[in-house]
């Protein structure tokens, strides 16, 4: 009867997940202006998560900071603008209420971005968390300088992420 050793089931080059006190926070800049909606919130998303970094463990907030300037100049591709609807409950029997983009902009033109980063974060704790990362702003300046942030220009990221006129 041979019995069975643990050290010899387990490979020695296990993956090491980051502690708490590793975490290594960045912080990063993006210019909204002209930018899809869409494909930037999915680029956001992925910062916020940490899932850019190498050391990305999907238990942990190992995300980094994101700032949105020029938020007024965001674009939505087609007629989404003006066709797509939001859905919210008031908690109230037949109290389901819906608005488009268009009229959500005007009244939060920051709220459009966050609400599309919000839906592809995972739900939970952990994703409200990773969300209070987010920094939107109207017009080009922001309180973070002092932080300097690295920025991300996303024309060079890929030509689609900006609506050319």
């Amino acid at each position: 009867m041979t019995i069975c050793h643990l050290s010899v089931l387990i490979p020695p080059n296990m993956t090491k997940f980051v502690k708490k006190n590793e975490i290594n926070n960045e912080w990063y800049e993006i210019d909204a202006s002209n930018a899809v909606v869409g494909r930037l919130a999915s680029i956001i998303a992925k910062i916020l998560r940490g899932k850019n970094k190498a050391t990305f463990t999907p238990h942990m907030d190992n995300g980094d900071f994101v700032i949105v300037k020029n938020i007024e100049k965001i674009k939505f591709t087609g007629r989404k603008f003006q066709d797509k609807k939001y859905y919210r409950h008031t908690g109230y029997p037949g109290g389901i209420k819906e608005t488009t983009p268009e009229n959500l902009y005007q009244k939060k033109p920051g709220e459009v971005l966050k609400l599309a980063v919000k839906r592809m974060l995972p739900g939970g704790p952990l994703a409200k968390k990773q969300l209070t990362k987010l920094k939107i702003y109207k017009g080009s300046d922001h309180p973070h300088s002092v932080q300097n942030p690295t920025i991300i220009e996303l024309s060079k990221l890929n030509s689609k992420n900006i609506v050319r006129n």
